[in-house]
């Protein structure tokens, strides 16, 4: 049976050469143009209300990431002072070791030089056996010193150990900290990062509208007739003398920036700025709004009164210090500056009382 050969193709030529070209390049653009996304799908234009809300969940998302960075370089100071507290420690009990052991040393190189003959042989040798025999019950009381010397050096060599143990475990701590500081501080950047590219789609005319409404009256001459507005309405006195230096110096904040992570005395962050106003009553506030809440009477909306710490959002990431009269000084946000504010702009989460 014969062989089937296959027919060989022949390259198309002419105009059925071109019309082919044609249907091919047609084929290839129409599946290029399914893969590709579809102008209809792109992302729709925001108007300024929606850019407003966004942005506002952006920047209370980078408050909590800013909290919780406090939070963390708390903990990293305290691992890193107590780091250099045992290490200190360690050295100092090195140093009385090394002295210890030089003593003993001595007395060792002593007591070979001398320990060549028997002491009877030396009793007998003697020309003043009374003096040996002093010499003798010295060399007993010697030994007797040495030994305890010995069991001295020993504890020390355990307390130095139990010191670096701890010098290292506190070293990984302090590591672990600077890593969790590394890991809130990218996180409250990428927020505020997205914020700005939102803020950057609005309009010339929405971008000043936006910027009025958020901080009007916190720089230059709005922010001294803000703050003389508030002093000139003390309606409502503080319960006592440390609540009215609190107030008195959220006050004389009002216009200095925002600045992330910031305690004064030139910039603050939120609970930088009530840390910094209670301190200057002379009470001492741990320094994150998740710890504040918890550093005095919790008090009802109700019954708030001045140099009460009033706390925002369900993950109690925003402070302010409520000051009277609905109001409070807060600093709201970064590019922002300290302000008087109505303390029902943001959604309420608690209260407390410095004592």
């Amino acid at each position: 049976m014969a062989a089937h050969r296959k027919r060989k193709q022949r390259p198309l030529s002419g105009q059925a050469g071109r019309t082919a070209a044609t249907l091919a390049l047609a084929g290839a653009a129409t599946a290029t143009t399914a893969g590709a996304p579809s102008p209809a799908h792109a992302e729709p234009r925001l108007t300024a209300a929606q850019v407003k809300a966004k942005v506002d969940r952006l920047y209370e998302q980078a408050e909590s990431a800013t909290e919780r960075y406090n939070g963390a370089k708390v903990k990293a100071d305290d691992a890193r002072a107590s780091l250099t507290l045992l290490s200190d420690e360690a050295a100092r009990r090195t140093e009385r070791l090394n002295t210890s052991r030089d003593a003993l040393g001595s007395i060792a190189a002593a007591q070979y030089r001398s320990g060549g003959l028997d002491p009877a042989v030396q009793l007998g040798l003697s020309s003043k056996p009374e003096d040996f025999l002093e010499g003798a019950a010295l060399a007993e009381r010697t030994g007797a010193r040495q030994a305890a010397m010995i069991v001295s050096i020993r504890r020390e060599l355990g307390r130095i150990a139990g010191l670096r143990g701890r010098a290292d475990s506190r070293a990984a701590e302090l590591r672990a900290r600077q890593s969790e500081l590394a890991r809130h501080k990218s996180a409250a950047r990428a927020k505020l990062d997205s914020a700005q590219r939102l803020l950057d789609r609005l309009t010339a005319v929405q971008r000043a509208r936006y910027d009025q409404r958020q901080d009007q009256g916190t720089g230059g001459q709005q922010g001294r007739g803000q703050r003389d507005q508030g002093q000139r309405a003390g309606a409502v006195p503080a319960p006592n003398s440390r609540a009215a230096a609190a107030v008195a110096f959220a006050y004389g904040a009002i216009g200095k920036p925002y600045v992330w992570g910031a305690t004064g005395p030139g910039s603050f962050d939120c609970s930088g700025l009530t840390q910094a106003a209670w301190r200057a009553a002379g009470v001492s506030l741990p320094r994150t709004t998740y710890t504040q809440i918890n550093a005095g009477r919790r008090v009802s909306h109700d019954q708030l009164s001045p140099g009460d710490l009033v706390f925002f959002f369900s993950g109690v990431s925003h402070v302010g210090i409520y000051v009277g009269g609905g109001q409070m000084i807060h600093a709201p946000r970064p590019g922002s500056a300290v302000r008087l504010a109505p303390v029902d702009q943001m959604p309420f989460a608690g209260a407390a009382r410095p004592v």
